[in-house]
Formats: C-alpha cells, sequence, structure tokens
C-alpha cells in the first residue's frame, strides 16, 4: 500500500502566524503558480519529471505547486520544516529510503515551501507523471540539469 503525506505523523504543529517574508512569498506563489518541485530538473520525458531536491543545512527551497501526480523518496533522511497553504507549520522527520504518494484531481493542488532543519544535507527525489489529471505547470529552463 503507498501511503502519502496525511499518513504522516508531523514531530510538531501549529498555526500561527507566518513571519511577513513568508507571508509575502506565500502571496507571489498564488499570483503566479511556480511548478518547481525540486532545485534541479534532472530529467523529462513525455511521461514523467525527475528531480532532485538538495538542501544544505539551513537552507530552504521556496513555496512549489503541485498539481500533478508523483511520489518522492528521501534519499538520506532529516528533518524538515514545511509552511502549507493551509496556514499552518509543520516539522517532519524523514528516513532514508521513505517513499510517499501524492495524487490529485481535477483542479486540485498542493502549495508549501520545504526548509533543511538538519546538520547534515537533505536530499530528496521526487517523479511527477505528466498524464495526471491536471496539466504541468511550466518550468524555466534554468532549472533543467544541463548536459554534460
Amino acid at each position: 500500500m503507498a501511503l502519502g503525506m496525511l499518513d504522516k505523523t508531523a514531530a510538531r504543529s501549529e498555526q500561527a502566524e507566518w513571519p511577513p517574508a513568508i507571508k509575502a512569498e506565500f502571496e507571489r506563489e498564488t499570483r503566479s503558480p511556480n511548478g518547481c518541485v525540486g532545485t534541479e530538473l534532472l530529467s523529462e520525458t513525455d511521461k514523467v519529471r525527475v528531480w532532485i531536491i538538495r538542501l544544505k543545512p539551513g537552507e530552504r527551497v521556496g513555496f512549489h505547486r503541485h498539481v500533478l501526480d508523483y511520489f518522492w523518496t528521501s534519499v538520506n533522511g532529516g528533518r524538515a520544516r514545511q509552511h502549507l497553504m493551509d496556514g499552518s507549520t509543520v516539522e517532519h522527520t524523514y528516513s532514508a529510503g521513505e517513499t510517499r504518494h501524492e495524487s490529485y484531481g481535477p483542479g486540485e493542488f498542493k502549495v508549501h515551501d520545504l526548509e533543511n532543519l538538519s546538520s547534515e544535507d537533505m536530499i530528496f527525489n521526487t517523479i511527477e507523471f505528466l498524464d495526471s489529471a491536471n496539466k504541468p505547470l511550466p518550468i524555466p529552463d534554468r532549472v533543467r540539469r544541463r548536459a554534460p
């Protein structure tokens, strides 16, 4: 059975006012959806997009929008904070190899950020399925891996 984020218990969760810079960034994403669900697009076919998220300690990837069915795998584990589109802030601990699956119906999506709270780099792989209920969001060329 595939597990999703709703099956994961947060290490910490709160409904508190976000700092002004986080609120402003979220509002910008709402006006201009960000389809970069990783820090680098490693590969893309007509069926999938393969992303990596690599965050140094204290580093954060900004708000981005998931509209496609996808799964992620934590490569090395760690602890991270997310601000979620419902206004909550959660912290999760991830294990190496942990994998979660998410899917979205027509018009459904999720917006969140991710900040590494660990003392080591955190690495995730995310695989999006392009034949999902929603059309893929455009992504800029700057996130695509350059050919060697």
